[in-house]
């Protein structure tokens, strides 16, 4: 069994001794925690929050407790049920919340839950923030309200509400959509993305769709992180199926993943990079992603005279970088799309209505539009350390190895060479440094993480 306490949020395996595993004891701290700090946020305020769940099978469990708890503390709660990760950002500000918690173990398989905290702006919350909570908790500085204190329950279903969001965006042209008559198919891991994702395609006009695994029984058809490993028989449906554009989500849909209609992966990276594309196209601005990103959305933002920025890792980052740089378009290259103009947290939904904008508009199949972009690839390792060697003394040498390069350090280490880069970052919770390493090509990209191994096993 696995506990997992960050700043991000608590997620661990279902079941287990109360601190071994995500136990029902271990929802009832951490929310009550939650709320304690909402309240010490909001003196003197009945403090209202919202919660949302993917289709996992521990879902209505959880979400009972948490629900119960806030109710417990004095909060009053909007339950929406099942619901997106981004609809539920959007619901704390839609019903002018304190914050909001959201189950689910996003990419992770069917025994993780966990609870991810909102501020009141719908946002994650920041690393001081997060900190707070997780004090209040070991502490278990938290008091229970009395019987006339309780907090009432509102069921709410959010759904449709986002879903008009997207449709009223400015660069989502509806009618190009729906004269393009595209045919599209939506894998969603049995989740709530089965009942989200044909919704809104409907509602931008889309009538024939390919639904693949869009039951939300939280029984996930395939590992549910949306890589092409774990993609081989949907690529293959959506090949057979003449579709025009293949989309995939993860459980909670605020990572987006795109097959090409001859079954070919458009590349989750390149997910930002087009949609960036598009919205620079039509907004010319600033962007940013993290650190460890393709160079890709550099060199677009760079065609259309915009400044690119790099975060640390962590969406709160990207999200901070992006407010601080005034951005229009930003995210992730895990497929995490964040357009302010919509809210600041990644979207499937928002991504999935201007990349249909983009493709109808520029008349390209879906494989000819992935060629218009720069081929960027990225090669992905570790290096395991014994147990308690100083990984920070490590990477400082790394960082005077390859002083003449650039080197950024506001998140491990990051190596930008003329064209390739090598980003270096220490895990928190196991001995080992994750070596990203992004080149023209996956052999030049292997090339280089083999390099700094072994530039790394000299060191020790």
């Amino acid at each position: 069994m696995t506990l997992i306490k960050s700043i991000s949020g608590i997620r661990g395996t279902i079941g287990g001794k109360p601190g071994d595993g995500l136990s029902p004891l271990d929802v009832v701290k951490y929310t009550a925690a939650y709320a304690e700090w909402a309240k010490q946020q909001n003196p003197d305020q009945k403090i209202t929050v919202v919660v949302g769940r993917d289709a996992r099978i521990s879902g209505p469990m959880v979400q009972a407790i948490v629900v119960s708890t806030l109710s417990g503390m004095g909060c009053n709660v909007v339950d929406l049920g099942m619901a997106t990760t981004p609809t539920t950002e959007i619901a704390v500000v839609g019903e002018h919340a304190h914050g909001g918690i959201i189950l689910t173990a996003s990419h992770n398989p069917k025994q993780w839950n966990a609870l991810k905290l909102l501020n009141n702006k719908g946002e994650f919350l920041n690393a001081a923030e997060g900190a707070r909570v997780l004090e209040i908790a070991e502490e278990e500085s938290y008091c229970f309200a009395d019987v006339d204190d309780l907090g009432t329950i509102l069921t709410k279903d959010y759904t449709q509400i986002h879903i008009q969001q997207v449709l009223d965006l400015a660069l989502v042209d509806v009618e190009a959509i729906r004269k393009a008559n595209f045919k599209v198919a939506i894998d969603a891991v049995n989740s709530v993305g089965g009942i989200v994702i044909p919704a809104l395609l409907k509602a931008l006009g889309v009538n024939e769709i390919v639904e693949i695994n869009c039951e939300a029984t939280g029984h996930f058809a395939h590992t549910p992180e949306p890589l092409p490993e774990n993609l081989v028989e949907t690529a293959e449906i959506i090949r057979k199926n003449s579709v025009d554009v293949g989309f995939v989500v993860d459980p909670d849909v605020d990572r987006l993943a795109i097959i090409c209609e001859d079954g070919s992966m458009f590349n989750e990276e390149y997910s930002l990079v087009s949609i960036a594309d598009y919205v620079l196209s039509q907004t010319p601005g600033n962007t940013v992603s993290n650190l460890s990103s393709s160079r890709a959305l550099r060199d677009i933002t760079a065609k259309h005279h915009g400044t690119y920025s790099a975060s640390a890792v962590g969406e709160v980052n990207v999200v901070a970088k992006m407010k601080e740089t005034h951005a229009v378009i930003g995210g992730e290259g895990n497929g995490g799309i964040i357009y302010p103009e919509a809210h600041y947290g990644r979207d499937s939904l928002v991504g999935v209505g201007l990349f249909l904008s983009l493709m109808a508009k520029s008349g390209l199949k879906c494989s000819d539009l992935r060629k218009t972009y720069p081929d960027y690839f990225i090669s992905k390792n570790k290096i395991e350390l014994s147990a308690g060697i100083d990984v920070d003394s490590i990477l400082a040498k790394m960082k005077q190895k390859y002083s003449n390069e650039q080197v950024t350090d506001i998140d491990g280490v990051k190596i930008d060479f003329a064209d390739r880069w090598v980003h270096l970052r220490k895990s928190n919770t196991e001995p080992i440094i994750r070596i990203y390493a992004e080149a023209p090509s996956m052999n030049e990209a292997d090339q280089l993480a083999q390099t700094i191994i072994a530039d790394i096993k000299a060191i020790l």
